[in-house]
């Protein structure tokens, strides 16, 4: 059962930007034991090294800023804050400041994800899945999601054309061995083969974006003059095909067996 607390100092950090929270609302302390996580949690992982800094705090200064819940059947739903009530159970503590609110599964998810997303505590692909799922589960447009967050609609939706990035790569913008400006250059690419490819490279090298580009550039000539031998190759009866770039210009080189082929050729020109 909660039990009535005071009011924490610094609460108002934890609900800035987020609607329908004040500091009217009750503050009570609630047994860990009754509290479970959040389904619509967008952060997939802590860092552990960062709980133990926060369990050694709370464990010297207590814990300032109470999470948020919700109640169902019996239980408190974490709604934001489950970071510090992890850090909390590390801490030994056998209770938590918190607050109730009436919220639905829609509400609840918008405010872990806007927590979240404003202590920069989400990495680029955990942030689009919140995205997805705000779009895909409750029915929120790209627009809706982007007022919501405090950010326009284009950084929402680069964000999501992240996860059309193959695994590997994903994998490796969650760990940060690559960045979001990287896996944007990586998407320019058509092959994801060539993208997982690039990806590792970028990690290997430690390339800039700059550089990334650059790669993707050279990499998508690449592509294109592939393309233009194996389009020749399936109209032309040639022994030989040979194109090459230099200074932003093709050169197109022919080897024909005979007279006859060429004659050919020039009458599927003309």
């Amino acid at each position: 059962m909660p039990k009535k607390g005071g009011l924490g100092r610094g609460i108002e950090a934890i609900f800035e930007g987020i609607e329908d929270i004040d500091n009217s609302d009750r503050i009570v302390a609630l047994e860990l034991d009754t509290i479970k996580p959040n389904p619509f949690q967008p952060r997939e992982s802590f860092d552990d090294r960062d709980l133990e800094e926060l369990a050694e705090s709370i464990k010297q200064k207590g814990l300032i800023q109470p999470i948020i819940v919700r109640e169902i059947d019996g239980e408190y739903e974490i709604v934001a804050g489950e970071r510090r009530f992890l850090a909390a159970k590390l801490a030994g503590l056998s209770s938590i400041p918190a607050i109730i609110k009436q919220l639905s599964d829609k509400e609840s998810a918008e405010i872990a994800l806007i927590e979240n997303v404003q202590r920069k505590d989400l990495n680029p692909v955990e942030e689009a899945l919140a995205y997805k799922r705000l779009i895909e589960t409750f029915g929120y447009t790209q627009e809706e999601v982007a007022q919501k967050i405090g950010k326009d609609r284009a950084t929402i939706a680069n964000s999501l054309r992240l996860l059309k990035l193959p695994e590997p790569v994903l994998n490796m913008l969650k760990k940060g061995e690559i960045s979001a400006g990287h896996a944007r250059a990586i998407l320019s690419l058509k092959n994801q083969n060539k993208q997982v490819e690039l990806a590792n490279r970028i990690k290997e090298k430690k390339l800039s974006v700059r550089e990334a580009e650059k790669e993707v550039y050279l990499t998508s000539q690449d592509e294109f003059i592939l393309e233009i031998k194996n389009r020749l190759k399936s109209t032309l009866s040639v022994s030989k095909i040979s194109v090459s770039l230099k200074n932003g210009k093709y050169k197109l080189e022919l080897v024909f067996d005979n007279k006859e082929v060429v004659e050919d050729f020039l009458r599927r020109m003309s």
